[in-house]
């Protein structure tokens, strides 16, 4: 048993951000403004993306990335069944409908052979999800999409800085869109952004975050050139996230060395697999995932040592509000109930590390 909790994850603040916090307090100036323009400045120096967009989530920031491209009441986005369901809700935001595909058992992400069998008349998007960092195969997605003359608007909530092919995730499709939720390397509380080369996208989307202005107005005499909404992150939020930033790559070096200790501790083991990373090619791990038969025999061995993981979602077709048969998603209905992510989190030592090591292969080696 480890001699103090070992967390799948733990968001971490420091001294930066309360300075940063306190000067916008003392500003009287909450809303967004120039603290927030900083950040969207720095996230996009970051990725490499022309423009950046702050939004109040990652789940508005692809509302308003499908929205900008003008989907709406009548046309389909393709969504993988496997991911967080606010990848399928914000297409329902729009009032367009989610079509669910199936993922790859290998890798977690959309399988391009489900994408192309996906493809109606009616599809005006495709919606890749980089899980946990992790690419999706955007060179095969690519030329599906590209076959049809289909946009990709990347959901890379899960893979800031991650990289394949020398670009940034998030910068291939469109559009990308990032996530600062409390459970990522950085976060603002709840906060998003929308990357884009596009111009004419660019100005789309501000208009629609902002009641229909093309720029920050008074909230008095300002043209409103179209119907828009509130999605401002206000420089509260925003400085935070600017503080974090300080953090970024230590805490993106202490997510790697994680997955490194992992994927050499657990090797060549009978009943677990580690989807992986390509480190070399740039992709950055934001969680470690893994492949478990007994998965949660193991969560439960694990979190009576105090070593605490979190099981993959439910796939998306399995849920409620988007019930279809299991025989649709062969690859979903195998990884959903294998895939877990191990204790992931920047604030762990090398030693944390090996203990979960260890007490996995205890686990696995009792199951054998």
């Amino acid at each position: 048993m480890s001699e103090r909790p070992i967390p799948w994850w733990a968001p971490k603040i420091g001294d930066g951000e309360y300075a940063l916090v306190r000067d916008v307090l003392a500003s009287d100036y909450l809303n967004e403004g120039e603290v927030t323009t900083r950040f969207e400045r720095e996230i996009a120096t970051l990725t490499g993306a022309k423009h950046a967009v702050a939004t109040t989530s990652g789940t508005t920031a692809l509302f308003l990335a499908l929205a900008a491209l003008g989907i709406g009441h009548g046309d389909e986005v393709i969504v993988p069944d496997l991911t967080f369901i606010a990848s399928a809700n914000a297409v329902k935001l729009t009032g367009a409908t989610p079509v669910l595909a199936d993922v790859d058992r290998a890798t977690l992400n959309l399988c391009p052979e489900a994408l192309e069998r996906a493809i109606t008349p009616r599809t005006r998007a495709i919606m890749p999800v980089h899980v946990s960092g992790r690419a999706a195969d955007l060179a095969a997605i690519g030329t599906v999409a590209k076959a049809h003359g289909i946009p990709i608007v990347e959901d890379a909530a899960e893979a800031l800085t991650s990289r394949a092919g020398g670009k940034s995730l998030g910068t291939i499709g469109v559009a990308g869109c990032l996530s600062f939720s409390p459970n990522k390397t950085i976060t603002t509380g709840q906060g998003g952004m929308v990357l884009t080369d596009d111009d004419a996208l660019h100005g789309r989307l501000r208009e629609l975050k902002d009641h229909g202005r093309p720029v920050r107005g008074t909230g008095g005499d300002d043209v409103h050139h179209s119907v828009g909404f509130n999605f401002k992150l206000t420089n509260l939020q925003a400085a935070v996230g600017l503080g974090q930033l300080a953090y970024l790559r230590e805490r993106l070096d202490r997510q790697k060395r994680n997955y490194e200790l992992y994927a050499r501790g657990l090797a060549e083991l009978d009943g677990l697999t580690l989807p992986g990373f390509n480190l070399t090619g740039g992709e950055a791990p934001l969680w470690t995932d893994a492949i478990v038969e007994r998965r949660d025999a193991l969560d439960r061995f694990l979190a009576a040592r105090r070593m605490h993981c979190r099981r993959f979602w439910f796939p998306l077709h399995t849920q409620a509000p988007y019930r279809q048969p299991d025989d649709r998603f062969p690859g979903a209905m195998w990884a959903g109930p294998r895939a877990l992510w191990l204790p992931s989190a920047f604030t762990l030592t090398d030693q944390d590390v090996e203990c979960v090591v260890a007490a996995v292969r205890e686990f696995l080696k009792s199951a054998n």
